[in-house]
């Protein structure tokens, strides 16, 4: 799967919902739904779900742009803003609840999701 369509927008919003997280990119452009929650990677330190300060540190990207995107299967999804900031998730099986990681749609909808 490719999401490399999200390089060069916008991160516009970050969505917690009861049980996953969305990160919305560009004015109604693509978007990744992840049933995992990401690791974020500043330049000092990471932060994972739960620990104190995470929703801030996701929240703080939002008008940052995606300088490069992947998604190699089974191993992670990673999204690194201009700042360095990288929001990346394990994609192994280990380290999910689930067996899907995630969704990606290029407009946004749900219809047009692509699960991984």
């Amino acid at each position: 799967m490719d999401v490399t369509a999200i390089e060069g927008q916008e991160l516009t919003a970050v969505e917690f919902v009861s049980d996953y997280l969305r990160l919305r990119f560009g004015d109604g452009g693509p978007s990744l739904t992840l049933y995992a929650w990401p690791h974020v990677l500043l330049s000092d330190f990471s932060i994972a779900f739960g620990e104190p300060e995470y929703r801030n540190a996701l929240c703080a990207q939002i008008g940052e742009m995606v300088a490069k995107a992947s998604l190699e299967e089974l191993e992670a999804l990673t999204v690194e803003l201009e700042s360095g900031t990288v929001i990346a998730l394990s994609l192994r099986e280990e380290d999910l609840d689930g067996p899907e990681a995630g969704s990606y749609s290029a407009d946004g909808s749900s219809s047009g999701e692509l699960e991984f």
